[in-house]
């Protein structure tokens, strides 16, 4: 499988992915927005994979391309091709669909459950139990886009993601993090405070041997189901 992917910031890397495609022999390419870039043709890969950032997706004046990443990303969708969103890319393609992005009444930062829709039957949730433990790290939200269907919510937040049609999957949350990519979330989020109701302290979230080693599990099914 030939995977491209978007990255947003340099703190923000594809983790546990990038040893999955070397496991699996995916082939992986990138566009980095934070660099001087050029946009793949959409022949050119089989999966794109949206990944986190620090702004928001409203941001366009701040950050200009963001309209061309957001009129590309339509384009891919489409022509029908797969597409993957973490975090901030699951609320860029909220956003290209129509949907609201907007901010959450809770920041929810840490290790927190996150619970499947009894009602989404897709064949996505199938191989996911009903509750997992799941890293957080964000501050907006987004209503659910038309036609498409919620696959889990957490206390903090209803809409952890989504399926649109059977080749968009939205991701609020990270499975693809390791316990380094958890350090340089902290040590670029300096201004961050670690008060609320669903933020737990550095400290707490770095000590997730387990729950680390559990997420590339999780992501090899998230890969396999594009696969």
């Amino acid at each position: 499988m030939r995977i491209h992917i978007f990255e947003h910031a340099d703190f923000e890397s594809p983790g546990n992915i990038i040893d999955i495609a070397k496991d699996k022999k995916y082939n992986i390419t990138y566009t980095r927005f934070y660099e001087d870039f050029l946009l793949p043709n959409i022949d050119d890969f089989d999966l794109l994979i949206i990944m986190g950032a620090p702004m928001s997706v409203n941001e366009e004046s701040e950050y200009p391309w963001l309209i061309e990443e957001k009129k590309y990303i339509r384009k891919v969708i489409e022509n029908e091709k797969k597409v993957l969103g973490i975090c901030f890319g699951s609320q860029i393609i909220a956003d290209v669909l129509g949907a609201n992005v907007y901010k959450n009444n809770h920041t929810e930062i840490g290790w927190y459950n996150i619970y499947k829709d009894q009602n989404n039957k897709s064949s996505f949730l199938s191989n996911f139990a009903n509750e997992i433990l799941t890293f957080h790290w964000h501050g907006d939200t987004y209503n659910l886009p038309e036609g498409s269907l919620p696959i889990f919510s957490s206390q903090a937040t209803k809409y952890q993601g989504f399926t649109f049609k059977q080749n968009v999957v939205a991701l609020q949350f990270h499975w693809e993090v390791k316990k380094e990519n958890i350090s340089s979330f902290i040590k670029n989020t300096n201004n961050q405070t670690y008060t609320g109701s669903f933020t737990q302290k550095p400290k707490d979230m770095i000590e997730c041997s387990d729950s680390c080693k559990s997420n590339i599990k999780l992501m090899e099914k998230v890969l396999a189901y594009f696969e």
